[in-house]
C-alpha cells in the first residue's frame, strides 16, 4: 500500500493518505505524553510495541464480533486502517478505582467498584478533555442518540472481552480509554488499544504494566510495555 501525504499528526500517531481514499496508514510514534500533554517524553520502541499489541487486540475483538478500523498490520510501526471520521468523544470504562476517579471523588486507589463505570470526555486537549454526559453529546451534535447507544453497547462488549483476554495473561484490566469513528455510516472502534490507553496491573503483585510508569516516574517504562507485548503475542 503506497504511503502518500501526511493527513494528521497527534501525540502518539501519524495518519498518512494512501492510493485508496477509504484507507489510511496509521504510524505509531515513540512519543509519550501524560496529563493532556503537560508531561512529554519518549519511550524507546514504544510505537513498535503499541502497534503489535493493538493489532493483536483488534484482531481478537474483530474475531468476536466487534467492528474496528483495522485492516491489517503493515510493518513494525504501521497498520492499514479504514479512514474514519472520529467521534470527538473519549469513552472510558473503569473496573477498579484509579487515576482521575480517585482524584475527583476521593476514592482509594484499587477499590473494587460495584459495577463498571462508563464515562464520556470531550476529546479536546485545550479544554482538558472535560467530562460529558449523553445530553451534552447529543445536544452539541457530536453524536446521535442511535450512535451513542451503539457506542455504549460496543464499549461494554469490549470490556467483557478484554477483561477475560487479559485475565488469561495474568493481567487485570483496571480501566481503559477507547475512541470511535464513522465509516460509511457505521460506528467502528478506532485509534488503538495498548498500555498507553489501558491501566494493566499484574494479578497478585499489582505491578503496573502501562503508561502510569511514565506518568508517575515509576521507572522501567519500556520493560512494562515489553511484558504486555510478550504476553499478548504469546497468547
Amino acid at each position: 500500500m503506497e504511503k502518500k501525504e501526511k493527513l494528521y499528526e497527534g501525540k502518539a500517531k501519524i495518519l498518512y493518505a494512501t492510493g485508496d481514499p477509504d484507507m489510511v496508514i496509521q504510524y505509531f510514534k515513540d512519543d509519550a505524553t501524560a496529563f493532556n500533554a503537560k508531561k512529554k517524553g519518549t519511550v524507546e520502541d514504544k510505537g513498535i510495541m503499541n502497534n503489535a499489541i493493538s493489532s493483536k487486540i483488534f484482531e481478537f475483538l474483530q474475531a468476536n464480533g466487534v467492528p474496528t478500523h483495522l485492516v491489517k498490520r503493515l510493518s513494525d510501526r504501521e497498520m492499514l486502517v479504514k479512514k474514519v471520521e472520529i467521534v470527538k468523544v473519549e469513552v472510558i470504562i473503569r473496573n477498579r478505582a484509579a487515576g482521575s476517579l480517585c482524584r475527583n471523588y476521593g476514592v482509594e486507589e484499587g477499590r473494587t467498584l460495584h459495577h463498571p463505570i462508563l464515562e464520556f470526555c470531550y476529546k479536546e486537549d485545550k479544554y482538558n478533555d472535560p467530562l460529558m454526559n449523553d445530553a451534552h453529546i447529543t445536544a452539541l451534535g457530536i453524536a446521535t442518540e442511535k450512535e451513542l447507544d451503539k457506542i455504549k453497547a460496543i464499549t461494554f462488549k469490549v470490556n467483557d472481552l478484554l477483561k477475560s483476554f487479559f485475565l488469561a495473561l495474568n493481567i487485570e484490566l483496571i480501566d481503559f480509554k477507547i475512541e470511535f469513528g464513522r465509516y460509511k455510516g457505521d460506528i467502528v472502534l478506532a485509534d488503538e488499544i495498548s498500555p498507553d490507553t489501558c491501566r494493566l496491573w499484574e494479578v497478585g503483585t499489582g505491578v503496573r504494566l502501562d503508561k502510569d510508569r511514565f506518568r508517575h516516574d515509576l521507572g522501567n517504562i519500556k520493560e512494562g510495555y515489553q511484558e504486555v507485548l510478550k504476553r499478548v503475542t504469546e497468547k
